[in-house]
């Protein structure tokens, strides 16, 4: 009885792609944070290749200014569209699954994407396992420097576990080898001149600090640019692989970073959205990756990310 409940809510998402006209594509409606910035436009590069590759009819929308409000609006008007599938980066997911919930209760399936949530009608999660991440991050950081080395993690995430969870990795990696975090500061303003401000009490409080973790890469950048008026030369480690981080790397400015995986996040979330179509079972958690962006292999992928953004 238990497998035949667990089958159920496939079988009927499948059937109801079944009973669809013969000539008529799948709809899937995809809520970005973001459609500006580097990163999310190379997950939206990701998607176009799976909608092209599984013949999926897909948009990608994302509000401007980073707005929650607006990402909320635009939910409810994708649930008066009733797309045959939803996914969403929520940008505090907290205060979207009231709406996701109506969207569950049109039988149309939610996938989150690059942000997870511990909610139990998700289909599934395709993004960064972030504790690995910051295990990472923290490792490649520990490999550069010596036990008793003091360092800095430096965060922004208001409302959302992400950065708290790459700290939390982080920590883990960082204390095995013996490094002293002197300083970790979650939820920092995230204007950029705060940022600095930020950056350099730390640095002024704790002068031994020897590098730098951050949860994105626009605090590593920033970090960078403090470390050099201050003519200080640390490995900053950061986590998103943006092109201007892996530049300093390919120049030598830096040792290595941690990188997601943005592409791959966006074409495994319409490769999962095929496999429900075809009422095939999904993993709750679809890790996308984690790579290590060293200056033997930051070329390739800077070229690789140069050609996605065309």
């Amino acid at each position: 009885m238990v497998k035949r409940l667990f089958v159920l809510p496939l079988v009927i998402v499948a059937l109801s792609f079944i009973f669809k006209s013969i000539d008529e594509k799948p709809t899937v409606v995809v809520v970005l944070k973001d459609l500006d910035s580097e990163y999310w436009r190379i997950v939206e590069a990701g998607l176009r290749k799976g909608f092209e590759d599984f013949d999926i009819e897909g948009e990608i929308i994302a509000p401007t200014n980073l707005s929650f409000l607006e990402q909320v609006d635009m939910l409810e008007r994708v649930l008066i569209e009733k797309p045959d599938i939803l996914i969403i980066s929520p940008m505090y997911p907290n205060y979207s699954i009231p709406t996701l919930e109506r969207f569950i209760e049109k039988d149309i399936p939610v996938f989150l994407l690059d942000t997870d949530h511990q909610w139990d009608n998700k289909t599934t999660y395709i993004g960064t396992d972030n504790v690995a991440l910051g295990r990472r991050a923290g490792a490649l950081l520990g490999s550069q420097l010596q036990p008793g080395n003091e360092v800095a993690l430096i965060g922004v995430d208001l409302y959302s576990p992400v950065a708290s969870e790459r700290m939390q990795g982080a920590t883990l990696s960082l204390e095995d080898a013996g490094i002293e975090i002197v300083a970790k500061k979650v939820n920092v303003y995230s204007e950029p001149l705060k940022i600095k401000e930020e950056i350099e009490k730390i640095i002024e409080t704790h002068p031994k600090v020897k590098g730098i973790i951050a949860t994105n890469d626009t605090l590593s950048l920033i970090a960078f640019e403090v470390m050099a008026a201050y003519g200080l030369n640390m490995p900053i480690i950061g986590t998103d692989g943006t092109n201007d981080m892996i530049e300093l790397i390919e120049e030598g400015e830096l040792p290595g970073t941690v990188a997601q995986n943005p592409y791959d996040m966006g074409y495994l979330s319409v490769e999962t959205v095929k496999k429900v179509i075809n009422g095939e079972n999904v993993d709750k958690h679809i890790d996308s990756g984690v790579d290590i962006i060293i200056k033997g292999n930051a070329k390739q992928r800077l070229e690789f990310q140069k050609r996605m953004l065309k």
